[in-house]
Parts: structure tokens; C-alpha cells; sequence
């Protein structure tokens, strides 16, 4: 049966996105402590496929999945992506109360995603990062914090014997994009995604807008444009982009043909079916 990794512990919203692309097909989840370990693990073969968080409508991307799989020696492939909907609860062990709270404990994206609730009703607290929203109502089932609070789905109250004491306390309507990564792509359905990372050649004016171009020029629909540190030099940027259609269409593979010649640093990140959703 084929090994698919995922962010764990067992209740993430990773891993209800993993469940989600299991209703395609057969496989065993297998959890990782970390994104990086997930890739490695993929990457090495340990297992067969793996899925990360790449992308938050709040927070933006998760940066730690871009920079790896931009990473040259990182021989992965973007297989399948997957919109999954985040309500985020807080919740607590015993009978402690609102008021009584001290410490918020979460994954710093979801943090992130209620700061403004936590500065509403929860003024002063100290909050502290976790590798997993799981992770960190382990934490405070197990009493690890005095007066805690976790910000995690809900779902996780009942395993864990903790009380929610507050619902979808998301600043906005949140939703992630997961990705299946696997040693290859997917192969053409009709209606697809290629998502790819560059990098510019600094000494020739223009050279990002003649890239760019060569999509243009072929009507290739460009959905995504992003921008990270090389991490060699400042100034220095890898462009993530995401475009329609598959990388083996005519159009597309002459235009990603031509850009690889015009790039300093070229690297597919894989084909795939557009989105998997939650619906």
C-alpha cells in the first residue's frame, strides 16, 4: 500500500487534507514533525508521496514549502493541490475560563490568522509557536502550560478530552492550499496547473518582462506571481509562478522551452490537475 506523509501529529489540518486526496485511492498516512522532514522523507523514499501547506488566503504562502521544493537537489513534483476550509477553536483543559487564560499556544500561521480576536478577548496573553496546531493542544492536554489556551480545529477537543470555548475565531474566512508531492507529476486531464520557479539574470535590463512574455505572447493565463530570497546575495529572487495548462500542451512547453534558455536558475515544480476542494 502505498506511504503518503504528512504534517503531523494526527489531527492537523494537513492530515485532513491528506485524508481528503485519500478518497481518490488506497494509501497509509504517516506522520512527520516537521515540512521538512515530510520532503525529505519523500524525497529519500521512505515514502511515496507526501502533503504540505503551501499557501493560506490570510497569511500567504508557507515559505518553508517553497524554499525547499525550489531547492536544486530536491527532485520532487507537485502531483495534486487541495483547498482545504480553516476554522480555527480555542479550547482548553478542565474548567479553566476566558479570563483566566495566560498563554495561547499554536502554529504561528494560525497565530497569525486570530490575532485579532486574541487581542480582543484575550489582551495581554503570552502566546507561543508550535511545529502543528495538534501539537499544541497535546501541549495543553498534557498540562505543559499553566492557564493555557490552544488555537486548533475543533475536531481535536473530543480526542483529547479538551473544552472549546470559543468557535471559528478566524479573523477572516481562511482557506489553505495543500499540495501532493510525489517523484513525479501528473499526466494531462484537460484542465490543469504547472507551477514553476526561475530566476532572472540580473545583468540583462528586461529579462523578467521578456520571460513573462513568453507566456504572453502564446495567451498562457499566468494565476500566481511570487517573489523569495535566493539566500546567496541581496537582491538576489527566485520567481514562483503558476500558470494554466500542462507542461506537455504545445503552447506551455514551448513557453517554458524558451524561458529556461532565458532564466539564470529554471525548475519545474510539476503539472497537475486544478484544485481538489473541500466542497
Amino acid at each position: 500500500m502505498k506511504k503518503i506523509g504528512f504534517l503531523g501529529p494526527k489531527g492537523t489540518y494537513t492530515e485532513e487534507a491528506a485524508l481528503k486526496y485519500l478518497q481518490q485511492g488506497e494509501g497509509e498516512l504517516v506522520s512527520f514533525e516537521t515540512i521538512f522532514d515530510v520532503i525529505m522523507a519523500v524525497d529519500s523514499g521512505k515514502v511515496e508521496e507526501g502533503v504540505v501547506p503551501i499557501e493560506n488566503s490570510i497569511e500567504g504562502s508557507v515559505t518553508e514549502t517553497l524554499d525547499l521544493l525550489a531547492d536544486q537537489d530536491v527532485k520532487l513534483k507537485i502531483r495534486q493541490e487541495i483547498d482545504l476550509p480553516i476554522f480555527h477553536s480555542l479550547m482548553v483543559k478542565g474548567k479553566i475560563k476566558l479570563g483566566e487564560i495566560r498563554e495561547v499556544i499554536s502554529k504561528s500561521q494560525a497565530l497569525a490568522q486570530c490575532q485579532h480576536y486574541i487581542r480582543q478577548n484575550l489582551p495581554g496573553v503570552i502566546t507561543h509557536s508550535a511545529p502543528s496546531t495538534a501539537l499544541a493542544a497535546e501541549w495543553v492536554a498534557q498540562g505543559k502550560f499553566q492557564n493555557a489556551a490552544a488555537i486548533a480545529s475543533a475536531k481535536l477537543a473530543d480526542d483529547l478530552g479538551l473544552n472549546v470555548l470559543a468557535d471559528k475565531i478566524n479573523d477572516y474566512d481562511s482557506v489553505t492550499r495543500f499540495v501532493v508531492v510525489g517523484s513525479r507529476d501528473n499526466d494531462p486531464t484537460g484542465a490543469d496547473k504547472t507551477s514553476l520557479v526561475f530566476s532572472a539574470k540580473k545583468d540583462k535590463p528586461g529579462v523578467l518582462f521578456e520571460l513573462l512574455g513568453e507566456l504572453a505572447r502564446r495567451k498562457i493565463n499566468l494565476t500566481k506571481i511570487e517573489s523569495r530570497p535566493r539566500k546567496k546575495a541581496l537582491g538576489d529572487y527566485l520567481f514562483f509562478i503558476d500558470l494554466q495548462g500542462h507542461r506537455k500542451d504545445a503552447g506551455v512547453a514551448e513557453a517554458l522551452k524558451d524561458m529556461g534558455q532565458k532564466a539564470s536558475y529554471f525548475k519545474m515544480l510539476g503539472s497537475y490537475p486544478e484544485r481538489l476542494s473541500n466542497a
